[in-house]
């Protein structure tokens, strides 16, 4: 059986967020629940070995109408089919960038079943943009609470792509908790180019103070360092932020770009500088980072 991981992802996630570090975790594809190392249920308080009192049955059967669409579905334009089970409490929709928490049971038209959540005793998290289309157009239809079924056209699903199930695809789908990622932070005036005023040392680096700090220490490029932080792309997009997340961000020097590590060692406790870090000092062109030159205003709060 395919789990979440290979049959709804259409891509392996590169973290949460986009910090400066050069070695990333993904924590987007979580399964709530799952046994820690010491076999203890991080949601239930319970020991993982411990006989649960409802054992998730090992398939689910296909409903009757897994075939085809009964009459009483409705229909999107993208040829996406669709009929509401049960329906929700909430009122607010998922936007395509939000993350969800669900159950769902997958089939083919043949009535095989090849992913459940059910069946693995636990909800599935993820992101809505990392999903088949089906998923993400159906999704957004729905409300917390609500159980829908959904009869996805192979175009909007695997499209034929081998070692993936082919065809239409039914899923029964029910809407758990819905997480909408932070608000984008403005991003300053001078996001552009460094202004007239901005300092430069000899590898390019570019930086401004905006508040001055109360240490007298500088970090020492082997240091670790807690920070808030915000980044922009010089067309004004922001790509992440700490701020946003509302938790400062901790992390060795020696383990971000270059720009970075450079910097930071720049800085004093308290103080707060805009960077503008030249490409080569950046991610050097690496394929699903933010390109060009990039802005940060960067918050020095501890030196460990």
């Amino acid at each position: 059986m395919r789990t979440i991981l290979l049959s709804l992802m259409l891509v392996a996630c590169d973290g949460g967020s986009t910090e400066p570090t050069e070695t990333t975790t993904s924590d987007e594809t979580t399964h709530d629940g799952h046994a820690d190392a010491k076999g203890h249920d991080a949601q239930t308080g319970t020991d993982a070995g411990a006989e649960a009192a409802v054992k998730p049955p090992e398939t689910i059967d296909a409903p009757a109408d897994v075939a085809a669409p009964p009459d009483d579905a409705q229909k999107t334009a993208s040829g996406l089919a669709y009929k509401v089970l049960t329906p929700g409490t909430g009122t607010d929709h998922p936007t395509a960038e939000a993350s969800v928490k669900v159950d769902y049971t997958g089939w083919t038209t043949d009535g095989k079943m090849f992913d459940s959540s059910v069946t693995r005793g636990q909800p599935a998290t993820f992101p809505l943009s990392r999903v088949i289309p089906g998923w993400t157009e159906g999704l957004q239809l729905m409300v917390v609470g609500e159980k829908t079924r959904f009869w996805i056209p192979v175009e909007l699903a695997y499209a034929g792509k081998p070692g993936r199930p082919a065809g239409m695809l039914v899923f029964d789908v029910e809407l758990h908790d819905i997480k909408e990622p932070p608000k984008p932070i403005p991003a300053p005036s001078d996001v552009a180019a460094p202004p007239g005023d901005a300092k430069k040392t000899a590898s390019g680096l570019a930086y401004k103070v905006l508040s001055a700090g109360t240490g007298a220490a500088h970090p020492a490029a082997t240091d670790t360092v807690e920070v808030h932080y915000t980044g922009w792309t010089t067309d004004g997009n922001m790509f992440d932020s700490s701020v946003a997340r509302g938790s400062t961000a901790k992390f060795p020097l020696n383990g971000v770009i270059a720009g970075w590590t450079e910097g930071l060692q720049l800085m004093v406790v308290g103080e707060k500088t805009r960077f503008w870090i030249p490409e080569d000092l950046a991610y050097k062109g690496r394929p699903g980072r933010p390109a060009g030159m990039l802005v940060f205003d960067v918050e020095l709060v501890d030196i460990k």
